[in-house]
């Protein structure tokens, strides 16, 4: 493998609306919605560059796949991870695992977005 191990994420949802009113209050950022190559997707991206580090993803609402699933674990860079994190209860989730120190490797908060996934957040201050 070479380059960054992660190429892309999507973020499974139930309600669209507030999915994307949810992510674009904690985080300040706007959704581009995607076309999506079947008729059941739904897809609204994440703002991106692919010249920088990182991956690109998107929040997707498909039928028969359901959101609140605990087998992989996204992780957002922030500057403080606090930060976001203040904006998680008044955007309608809820705060698992607040700020916390990972030693050298900076803090990580954990957090339930609206639709039920865990996602986490993770700073260097």
């Amino acid at each position: 493998m070479s380059g960054n191990p992660v190429a892309w994420f999507e973020i499974y949802v139930q309600d669209m609306a507030r999915a994307r009113a949810f992510y674009q209050a904690v985080f300040q950022v706007a959704f581009r919605q995607l076309s999506a190559p079947l008729d059941e997707l739904e897809m609204w991206a994440f703002p991106s560059d692919m010249d920088r580090y990182g991956s690109a993803g998107t929040l997707v609402k498909m039928a028969g796949v359901p959101s609140g699933g605990m087998g992989t674990l996204v992780y957002f860079h922030c500057e403080d991870c606090a930060v976001e994190e203040a904006r998680v209860v008044p955007a309608g989730g809820r705060v698992h695992r607040p700020k916390m120190a990972i030693g050298e490797f900076g803090f990580i908060s954990l957090l339930h977005d609206t639709e039920g996934n865990m996602i986490g957040l993770h700073s260097m201050q």
